[in-house]
């Protein structure tokens, strides 16, 4: 296991809980590139994201591996609020810490996300001129095709929920909506591969996740969501890794988008649903494309 140490962040008035991994080589390197990752929606640090940490620290790269306040072990009320602004303000904060290591070389940030957080890196990169290179992983694109593929059966009860939670509910007790269920049940992500696919991600001797259901307000949002719309104003590298068998963020809808992006690289997993590529063979090709991709358009440069 690489080294790591564990760091806070000040965020907005909130405590961000991270992980740092020195790169490798770090006593032969004045300043090194740096990676910044998250998790997507209803993940955290310790869910495989320390795997991509160790290979890119292995590669060269300083890694800072984050939760968003009201995750994990980082500070906010209410637990497991899903609140996009509030991310990725957290995200610019994040950049800003690690541009100001002294170990890093600021003009040689990337940044990776995965799902909803693939959604996030799109736009960050799009808008943050520190960041140089991204790896966007079976990106979250499209708000009403992600809606869509819940099913519409559960959604009179999803928006019930939701109106609950905005206009009836308190910080200390909001009303709260599955981030799993089977097809057909009211959840945020119900396909098949969903149950099965995040209990590959929890770390040794988890068995649930740690916070199952959020405020249910997101709910609201989600339709409206078109971060994908993003890619066309990336002026960086970006490296879209599209899951062929995608059935969470559908890689129709991504697709009309990435390939907008100017200096995007589209690769098809043809073979992984949404959450095959964190694990096993998918994983470890996809991990040597991403290593490959930042040491040609983030160490190099």
């Amino acid at each position: 296991m690489a080294h790591r140490e564990d760091i806070q962040i000040a965020s907005h008035g909130e405590i961000l809980d991270a992980w740092m991994y020195p790169t490798v080589d770090a006593e032969r390197s004045a300043q090194s590139p740096a990676i910044i990752l998250a998790q997507g929606l209803g993940g955290t640090k310790d869910m495989r994201l320390f795997e991509y940490c160790e290979r890119f620290s292995a590669a060269g790269f300083l890694c800072v591996v984050f939760d968003y306040r009201y995750w994990g072990k980082s500070t906010g009320q209410p637990r497991g609020l899903v609140d996009v602004e509030a991310q990725l303000a957290d995200w610019n904060t994040v950049i800003d810490y690690v541009a100001k290591l002294p170990q890093v070389n600021s003009e040689k940030i990337g940044i990776f996300g995965s799902s909803f957080c693939g959604g996030h890196v799109i736009r960050l990169a799009a808008t943050n001129p520190k960041v140089k290179a991204t790896v966007s992983q079976c990106p979250f694109t499209d708000g009403f095709a992600s809606t869509c593929a819940i099913g519409f059966a559960p959604l009179p009860k999803l928006a019930w929920l939701a109106l609950r939670d905005v206009f009836w509910s308190s910080q200390q007790n909001p009303v709260r909506v599955p981030l799993l269920g089977d097809p057909g049940e009211a959840a945020l992500m119900s396909t098949e591969e969903c149950k099965p696919g995040y209990q590959r991600l929890l770390p040794p001797g988890m068995t649930k996740l740690e916070i199952d259901a959020v405020p249910a307000r997101l709910i609201l949002h989600m339709p409206f969501l078109y971060p994908g719309a993003y890619a066309k104003s990336v002026p960086t590298p970006i490296y879209f890794a599209i899951c062929g068998r995608d059935t969470v963020t559908p890689p129709e809808a991504s697709l009309k988008f990435v390939k907008l992006a100017p200096r995007g690289t589209v690769e098809i997993y043809k073979d992984s649903n949404h959450f095959d590529i964190y694990v096993g063979q998918l994983f470890e090709r996809a991990i040597a494309d991403y290593i490959a991709f930042f040491k040609t358009n983030l160490a190099a440069c």
